[in-house]
């Protein structure tokens, strides 16, 4: 069973356009999560999702760069393009990971894939059941699953969040979920690279522990962050549009 990561990034954002190529300790927020990606021991390839548009012929780029595939697809049907990136490698089992999750840990990411494994699932997440910061956000589901999914379903919203339709449907596809434990249980937590505040507080944390550690997870985070509370002021007026299929 090929296990494939997928990274959805784009280079249009509203809000931070261009974000997933911002520096951070000379290196882009994208190689800091292919960075990341690579440290955990199940994955067996990574591949960028990204869009057809022109602009995005820069993440292309940065696939070749980098060491990993590319597959590039629709700009709003993002089901469809994650499913095309799974496939274009011959994966089996897809680790869903998007652009905006820089300082995602890895040992959770590894966490879930297990988790996922051991319990048979069709789909498996850290994020459903809110506990862990956001950031840290990984769902593992079947390729099979997921082309189901997609031949059921034609309603924009799941077109766009990947998992929305097999989430809403747990009938159709066995689920399996991850809680944090008390010492990393920090929901309210922002570490998604979303708004230029974000990029701040994100920098500061890999510059403050990247040097040392560039794998630092997401005990250090939360450590860091209490011993510097005033960090956390930084980007904490931003509101999270969390979407959580019902």
């Amino acid at each position: 069973m090929k296990i494939v990561a997928t990274i959805e990034a784009r280079m249009g954002s509203t809000r931070l356009p261009g974000k997933v190529l911002l520096p951070a300790l000379g290196r882009p927020m994208l190689a800091h999560l292919v960075r990341r990606l690579k440290a955990v021991s199940s994955i067996d390839e990574i591949v960028l999702a990204t869009s057809t548009l022109e602009a995005d012929d820069v993440l292309a780029d940065f696939a070749k760069k980098y060491g990993i595939a590319v597959f590039r697809g629709s700009e709003e049907d993002v089901m469809g393009r994650v499913l095309g990136a799974a496939e274009s490698v011959g994966g089996d089992i897809v680790v869903e990971i998007t652009g905006d999750c820089p300082v995602i840990d890895p040992d959770l990411v590894e966490q879930t894939i297990r988790v996922f494994l051991r319990n048979n699932a069709a789909y498996a997440a850290n994020s459903y059941i809110s506990s862990y910061p956001d950031g840290m956000d990984t769902q593992v589901f079947t390729v099979d699953a997921l082309r189901m999914s997609a031949s059921m379903t034609d309603d924009p919203l799941d077109r766009e969040h990947v998992s929305r339709h097999m989430v809403n449907n747990p009938d159709l596809f066995k689920h399996a979920y991850l809680i944090a434990p008390p010492s990393l249980h920090w929901p309210g937590l922002g570490l998604t690279l979303d708004e230029p505040a974000d990029y701040q507080l994100l920098t500061k944390l890999i510059e403050h522990l990247g040097k040392d550690d560039p794998l630092f997870g997401c005990g250090a985070i939360i450590d860091t962050l209490k011993n510097n509370p005033e960090w956390l002021g930084i980007n904490d007026d931003i509101s999270r549009t969390n979407v959580r299929p019902q």
